[in-house]
């Protein structure tokens, strides 16, 4: 096989190796981001609560503020009563008596029910503190927990990145710009095997000539169909 086919093979194998490191990558992260996602989405949950509270805190007083009110206003018909002269005062006071303590009552009723719900969302957010509190214990082992899993796979990702350079300081410079130039778009297939005469990249069948030139192995040689660089496993090589 030519020397330049083969380091553009091994090439390309050492470049797939090196895209492989990602996904591990994003592996190792996505516990750690994880605890944090739901560390983010607990504070926001937290302070939607927090929010939620003051507002029914805000209606509570309003509600307070306006029982004073109506108090004073029953004082003042207390007062009044004693200074009737006439029936039609009487009633008019009796009905303002009566609009108030229903008032009084709605009030009351609607004080209740807002503490009902302010004592639901303070629990929630007690609950909620404690499941942060909790992430928050287990953030720093879970980060060194990642960052030792990240050091272990950058370790083997320049050993790697080692090798390729080594074999692209050895290459021809020609060759090298002409794989680049299929990489760009062909990623981690740049270079691919020949199987039963398919092109293992675009699974197109090349014709004999190219098959025989692929079997040679003496020339670079690229699929007719996607412009891949082809070569021929041993053991299809051995069956050809």
């Amino acid at each position: 096989m030519n020397q330049h086919l083969k380091q553009l093979i091994e090439l390309s194998k050492i470049d797939k190796e090196i895209d492989a490191f990602d996904p591990q990558i994003e592996a190792a992260n996505h516990k750690y981001e994880s605890a944090l996602a739901r560390k983010e989405s607990l504070e926001s949950s937290i302070d939607g609560l927090e929010e939620e509270i003051k507002e029914e805190l805000l209606k509570r007083k309003k509600n307070e503020l306006h029982l004073e009110e109506l108090a004073a206003k029953l004082d003042e018909n207390r007062r009044k009563t004693a200074e009737i002269k006439t029936e039609k005062e009487m009633k008019s006071l009796q009905l303002e008596e009566e609009i108030a303590k229903e008032q009084i009552s709605f009030a009351n009723e609607e004080i209740a029910r807002l503490n009902k719900i302010i004592d639901a969302r303070s629990e929630q957010v007690e609950e909620l503190k404690g499941q942060m509190e909790e992430i928050d214990q287990n953030l720093d082992s879970v980060k060194a927990e990642v960052d030792g899993k990240l050091a272990e796979i950058e370790e083997k990702r320049q050993s790697v990145f080692a090798r390729k350079q080594e074999l692209v300081s050895q290459m021809n410079q020609k060759g090298l710009a002409f794989y680049q130039k299929i990489r760009r778009w062909a990623k981690n297939t740049t270079a691919v095997p020949v199987r039963n005469q398919a092109c293992m990249g675009c699974f197109m069948v090349i014709s004999d000539k190219v098959y025989a030139d692929v079997i040679k192995g003496e020339e670079i040689a690229t699929c007719p169909h996607c412009g891949r660089i082809l070569y021929i496993e041993e053991e299809e090589g051995a069956e050809a």
